[in-house]
């Protein structure tokens, strides 16, 4: 019976694009076309001084930010703000259960010492590229003074096995060497953004397991903040539910990993943001990935738009529904969300927006961490520019908004 084997299959193949499209159309991915062909930087050099140069290792790329912020809705769940993107790529894997090495054992018990230096500024970036090429513009000290002198993250987003210890390893020792804390984003699962515009990743879970391994060799013994893989949780509805728990309990293994590699790393999953899922929901999937007894706490508002308040708010009642222990906390992304969300179905470079809370690890707020720029202003959303790229327009009209 070859012919029916075949119509079931592809039946199969159909119902399987269709819960994609459909998911995609319900939340929209808070990062979309990250490239993984940025240049290289040198994280040697902090201010024209070499104390910073790592060791004989590759140089990391700095990998352009999250370009397309999931649109707000009034409910708990998303508008659908933006056409479904094309079928998956064929080379979409089967999420499946990594079959790696036993973990390492928990970190004791013991969390990673509270956040108290300053962020780490990576001595490139698009913005910092600009200002230099750009000496007599008049948007100059502006754009300079309110976002290139400000600590953004550090993402990784190519699935570089054999390069990408080194490559976070150039981060933490400039990092480590100016008395700073990295913010660090490693962005490789596989099936990543439901096979939408910044699909990618690692080919499977046993490559990721991996990867992260690498990854977490590099972080050494200094303070550092890791995001763990933006969006994995919150937009993992498009997975069947044996691929969610495979992404989920990979997940778990990571921050296990990367907790144990670096003692004072803390590592943040995936909270989605206050537009999105109810906090019971997402604590719910926070709970099923470890988050509880494998991470420091959750992130939320990675490249989104919604007020630092409402995400404070939004973060303890997840945090509250999560339960373990009270250590955990919560790291926010500010970066646009000055002038609060914009109207729904309005996700890419909406007008109006404005700078948020400059990044710190003094929030004065109970469970809140930090206030991070995960998503780095000025690099759009892909309607002002091209994905990810940066532009002074854009820049501009945050800086003043």
């Amino acid at each position: 019976m070859p012919g029916t084997r075949v119509r079931r299959r592809t039946a199969h193949r159909e119902r399987r694009r269709a819960a994609r499209r459909h998911a995609l159309l319900a939340v929209a991915s808070a990062v979309v076309a990250i490239g993984a062909s940025a240049g290289l930087i040198d994280a040697g050099h902090q201010d024209g001084r070499d104390t910073a140069r790592p060791g004989p290792t590759p140089p990391p790329v700095l990998q352009p930010l999250p370009a397309v912020p999931t649109p707000t809705a009034p409910a708990p769940s998303a508008s659908s703000a933006r056409p479904a993107p094309a079928a998956p790529s064929p080379s979409r894997t089967t999420a499946r259960p990594s079959a790696a090495p036993t973990p390492p054992p928990a970190r004791p018990t013991a969390p990673a010492p509270a956040l108290r230096n300053r962020l780490f500024r990576h001595p490139h970036s698009q913005v910092l590229d600009w200002v230099r090429a750009n000496p007599d513009d008049p948007r100059r000290p502006v754009i300079e003074s309110r976002i290139a002198t400000q600590p953004a993250a550090v993402w990784f987003a190519a699935h570089n096995p054999g390069e990408i210890a080194g490559q976070v390893r150039a981060v933490t020792r400039g990092a480590a060497a100016a008395g700073r804390t990295p913010v660090l984003v490693p962005y490789a699962i596989p099936d990543r953004d439901c096979g939408g515009a910044s699909q990618g990743g690692a080919p499977d879970l046993a490559a990721y397991d991996a990867w992260i391994r690498e990854f977490a060799r590099g972080l050494g013994a200094g303070a550092a903040i890791v995001i763990l893989e933006p969006d994995a949780i919150a937009l993992s509805d498009c997975l069947t539910a044996p691929e969610r728990a495979a992404r989920f309990a990979s997940l778990a293994r990571a921050g296990r990993t990367l907790r144990t590699a670096g003692p004072r790393a803390r590592v943040y999953f995936d909270g989605g943001h206050s537009g999105w899922h109810t906090p019971a929901k997402q604590a719910a999937a926070l709970r099923a990935a470890g988050a509880a007894t494998n991470g420091d706490g959750i992130f939320t508002n990675v490249a989104n738009f919604h007020r630092t308040a409402d995400e404070t708010a939004y973060a303890r009642r997840v945090l509250a529904a999560l339960g373990g222990p009270a250590r955990l906390g919560a790291v926010i992304d500010t970066s646009r969300n000055g002038n609060g969300a914009p109207a729904a179905g309005e996700w890419c470079d909406p007008a109006g927006r404005a700078l948020g809370r400059t990044p710190t690890t003094r929030t004065g707020e109970a469970r809140i961490d930090a206030y991070l720029w995960v998503k780095l202003p000025g690099e759009s959303d892909g309607c002002s520019a091209a994905p990810g790229s940066f532009t002074s327009e854009y820049a501009y009209s945050l800086a003043t908004g």
